[in-house]
Parts: structure tokens; sequence; C-alpha cells
């Protein structure tokens, strides 16, 4: 066969296969939401380290509560303008607000969006997060309706969405209003059936998927909550006694989901939208690294090890977790040590001596978070051989 000939004929093989391989679908999107109602310090970390991973920021930005009435987020423009990924101002309307309340928030919500926008904000939408019940339905569509017609040209329109409106005749309606949907799946059933179940999530989300012409998105777990004598309580301790009952979304289980999700996506499904951005010293919000693992589909590890600081002959010692997810305290560290004077251990944890080792032993029950340390002990040795030490778990 000649050259040019046999040219041809791998062209046309290579068009051909082309044509037959499987068409690759889209990443699944990955945002998350900022939920503090007050600004820290500690939201530049947050968000610096956070920027890789999630596309988009969806910012609690007003509340409206019948007793407490409206009232304004005052997030950190300058932090938001230098971060430079795109925003989703979000409103909360409680449920229980009468539907003239909810007409009067039209005013409010327009005036925000204005106010954003003066800011230089890269304000790219506006979320709804109104959570009536599913009678509520046409009147929450028609309210959606007459504040779309008001809202700039150009900047979508979404709503937080539950699974109890599935079987309501005004969904479609409803769905018809919005450019997209977030459905959330976590702490929409009784407290007492758990924060999340993802057998459930996945269901929810395949029926959501075959309503409507929109996109949607799966708004996702990553904290805890505790209840106490029948209430939620979240990162603020609630000031009543009682025996606190932990509910913790799993890291595994969402790990499993979205593997789930990724092999089989419904069909208009876009993306994730997690709830919420931890900050540094959150008592019950996944650790950074966690929710980063888990949004990456990593490996899920607790790697704890001893950390040495020195000064002198003075040693200070800490246990660090360098895994992606949190994980018991050992139960025993063994650290080879020489010419020691004097060593004690902190709180949790009790100290022996015998030649050439300080031994740590757990008393205390105890988890340690990914990305953290804690304190173990303390020593006044001439050496203490870190690359040498031993941990039991």
């Amino acid at each position: 066969m000649p050259v040019s000939c046999r040219r041809a004929f791998l062209a046309l093989f290579l068009l051909f296969a082309a044509g037959c391989r499987p068409e690759v679908p889209p990443t699944l999107d990955q945002q998350v939401y900022i939920w503090q109602r007050q600004w820290q310090p500690t939201h530049a970390d947050a968000l610096a380290a956070s920027h890789a991973d999630f596309s988009t920021l969806r910012v609690l930005a007003a509340q409206d509560h019948p007793r407490a009435g409206w009232s304004r987020i005052r997030v950190d423009t300058e932090l938001l303008k230098a971060d430079g990924r795109p925003l989703v101002a979000v409103v909360r309307l409680d449920g229980q607000l009468p539907e003239l309340d909810l007409q009067r928030a039209r005013t409010d919500i327009l005036a925000l969006v204005r106010h954003w926008r003066a800011q230089g904000l890269a304000m790219q939408g506006l979320e709804i997060d109104h959570d009536c019940a599913s009678a509520r339905l046409p009147g929450y569509a028609a309210f959606l309706a007459e504040l779309r017609r008001e809202l700039p040209a150009g900047l979508r329109l979404s709503i937080t969405a539950l699974p109890a409106w599935l079987d309501s005749p005004g969904l479609p309606d409803l769905l018809r209003q919005v450019d997209s949907s977030v459905l959330q799946v976590h702490a929409v059933e009784a407290p007492r059936d758990g924060l999340f179940d993802p057998g459930r999530a996945l269901s929810w989300a395949r029926r959501w998927s075959d309503l409507g012409e929109r996109p949607f998105q799966l708004a996702l777990p990553a904290y805890g909550v505790a209840l106490v004598n029948g209430r939620v309580e979240s990162e603020s301790p609630l000031a009543i006694a009682g025996e606190r009952r932990e509910l913790q979304a799993d890291p595994q289980q969402l790990a499993e989901l979205l593997a789930a999700l990724r092999q089989d996506r419904p069909r208009r499904l876009s993306g994730i939208v997690w709830f919420r951005l931890p900050l540094a010293g959150d008592r019950r919000a996944w650790p950074l690294a966690t929710l980063k693992a888990v949004a990456r589909g990593e490996a899920l590890y607790a790697d704890i090890q001893p950390r040495i600081r020195q000064q002198g002959p003075l040693h200070e010692l800490a246990l660090a977790n360098l895994g992606t997810i949190g994980g018991p305290l050992p139960e025993r560290i063994e650290l080879p040590a020489q010419g020691c004077e004097a060593a004690d251990a902190l709180a949790g944890y009790d100290l022996q001596r015998d030649a050439g080792r300080l031994i740590f032993i757990r008393h205390t029950d105890g988890q340690l978070p990914a990305g953290q340390q804690r304190a173990l002990g303390w020593a006044r040795c001439q050496h203490l051989d870190q690359g040498g030490s031993r941990v039991y778990p």
C-alpha cells in the first residue's frame, strides 16, 4: 500500500475511534456555603486554604425571622473581593413567615442586591432559603415570580429545596420560577432519626432529577450537631442541662455517596454544595482537611504522630494528626530519651519512665481531628529521638 494511502487509512481509523469513544461526563462542580453570622479574622485563612477546591462561595447575606425581623450579615467585602471567586448571596427567610411579611421581604432583598453590587462584589446569583410547608408552595412561587421580574438582568435566581416537597403538585410551577435549585438532604427529618441518610439522599436526588428541565445541586453536610433535651446544639452551647447526643455526618458515608454520584450521576445534577466552610476552632464542623479529602475523592485515614519542639534542653511534646479524618488518641506513645532531668505528661496521659524511654499512657478517651495538634507533655532531656518513636493505637 502506498504511503499516502496508509496515512489516509490511519486518519480515517483515528477519526472513527474518536467517534466511538464514550463521552466523558463533566466534572462534578463543588461549591461551599459560608454560613457564619459574624465574620472573623479566621475567614481569611479558610478562604485561602479552600480556594483550589470549591468553585463558588454561597454566602449567608441576610435573614428574616418572624420575631427578630430582617437583618443583614456584615460580610467582609474586601476579603470576598480579594478572593475573587463567583458569589451567590443567600437570603434565609424563615418558613413560618406570614405571606404578607414574605412580600415585604422582596424590598429588602432588592436593596441587598443593589448594596452588594455597589460594593463591587462578584455576585453571580441569589439563593432564597425558605423552608415553607408544601401547602404554601403556590404562594412561594408567586413571590419568586415577582422577585425575578425585578432582579437585574443576568443575575441567576435559585432556591434551597426540601425533599418534603417532592410529592407536592405545586412543585413543578415553583421550579419554573428559578434557574436552579439546591436540594438539601441533611437535617430534613426529625432529629431523633439522625442528621443524614446517604441512601435516602441518593433516592431523593434521583427523584428530583426527573422534575422539570432546570439543573440542580445537592447540599451535603460537613458538620455535626448535638441533641440536648430535644433541642439542637451547634457551635454555640445551649445554656440548658441534659445529656448530649452527638450527631455527626460520617465522612466515609459522604465519600461513598460522592463516588456513586460520579459513577451514575442523576441527569440534571450539576454539582455539590457543602455545608459549611469550617473556621479554625469550629467545634462541630469537619476540619477543612477532611472536607477537601472527601470532595477530592482521596483516601480517608488518621495518622497521629508525636511532634517535638526543642528550646535548649526543654522539649515540648505534642500529637499531630497528619491524616485526612479524625482518629482516637493513641493508647501508648514511646519516645527514646537520653539524659532526662525531668518530664511530665499533660491532660489525658500519664508518664512512665524506664531506661532510655519516656512512655505516655492514655487514661482518658479522646479524638484528634485531621490537621490538628494537642499537647502531650514536656521533657528536659539531652536528647529525644522523634524518629525512633513508637505509637500504639
